[in-house]
């Protein structure tokens, strides 16, 4: 028989649980279970892996520590990635015995919440031990005490040699209705992969560095379709350019969105569009790209945008209503 140890406080010598599970240790090793122990705050950077540790016991114990409030970061993070990563079949034929002790209020809370967890997962847990430690000297010398923690390794040694049945419960139903896995359907060897991939700081850091650096490619392909799609906007000026006698003028409209401004120079017949910079034009406009681009499709007008708010302007506003005159475009 294996029974495999789950150890989610802080490791302080202090700790009532350590000596629970020490306790529990020494009486199933006596009775010749193999008793292997993970110490999770030692294993924070691999705790995704450990469900693969799962693959060959009988039996676990899940042992925590009340410090504060609730069975603590470490113990969640592992039932999180059994939840993730574990087989679920192997799950629903390994026995559990929750351990909790506490130095504050919650005992009883922990362990029904470990309880719980185990059955959502589809495993069969098993009467705990529970216990508000005040004093752990006092706790570690009780000889009561020590025979309650020897009997409960006894029982549960019997449970799981027995393969015990256990009555059903509403959590087991829940899972099966309620809380099925919206991820995709993995096998238990790829899901064991996938913990490998996800506990391997160097393999996330390389994808994370990948994401950036497509992101990165994206944004300079939306950023060069960007000057594409302004490059139409100097096709369409020069394409609709009705010029007047006599009429020099120029034109900065900055697209806001998009951080560039066309720049439209009039001289006489001459028509002259760039992308660039002119803090002396004769109209300083802003407005966005989609606004734009309805204007040189003709949708708008140029003082009809300025009208309606979607442009603002500062200048001559006799220049300002001209450049209708000048560029007439037909409505697409």
């Amino acid at each position: 028989m294996k029974i495999n140890i789950y150890y989610g406080g802080r490791g302080l010598l202090e700790d009532p649980t350590l000596y629970v599970i020490n306790k529990l240790t020494t009486v199933l090793e006596e009775i010749r279970v193999e008793v292997t122990r993970y110490n999770l705050y030692e294993e924070k950077n691999s705790i995704a892996m450990l469900p693969k540790t799962l693959k060959d016991v009988d039996g676990i114990i899940l042992a925590t520590t009340v410090e504060w409030m609730g069975i603590g970061g470490l113990m969640q993070l592992f039932l999180d990635a059994c939840w993730l990563y574990g087989d679920k079949e192997k799950l629903g034929k390994i026995y559990m015995l929750p351990v909790v002790m506490a130095n504050t209020y919650g005992e009883r809370d922990a362990e029904l919440t470990l309880v719980k967890a185990w059955e959502m997962l589809g495993g069969i847990p098993c009467d705990g031990l529970s216990a508000y430690v005040e004093d752990h000297l006092e706790f570690e010398t009780n000889r009561d005490y020590a025979q309650i923690i020897e009997k409960k390794a006894e029982s549960f040694y019997r449970t799981i040699h027995q393969k015990m049945k256990m009555l059903p419960v509403s959590n087991t139903a829940i899972k099966q209705n309620l809380l099925r896995n919206s991820s995709i359907i993995l096998t238990p060897q790829e899901s064991e992969q996938l913990s490998m991939y996800v506990s391997n700081d160097t393999y996330v850091r390389k994808q994370k560095e990948d994401i950036e650096e497509l992101t990165k490619m994206f944004k300079e392909m939306l950023d060069q379709g960007e000057v594409d799609g302004g490059q139409d906007f100097i096709k369409n000026l020069k394409d609709n350019f009705h010029p007047l006698e006599d009429f020099n003028a120029s034109y900065a409209i900055t697209l806001t969105d998009v951080k560039k401004t066309l720049v439209v120079e009039i001289n006489n017949k001459g028509l002259k569009c760039y992308y660039g910079e002119k803090p002396d034009a004769d109209v300083i406009a802003k407005t966005t790209h989609a606004t734009m681009n309805k204007l040189v499709l003709g949708r708008i007008t140029f003082q009809g945008a300025f009208m309606s708010g979607d442009l603002t302007a500062k200048g001559n506003f006799k220049t300002l209503r001209t450049f209708d005159q000048i560029f007439q475009f037909n409505i697409l």
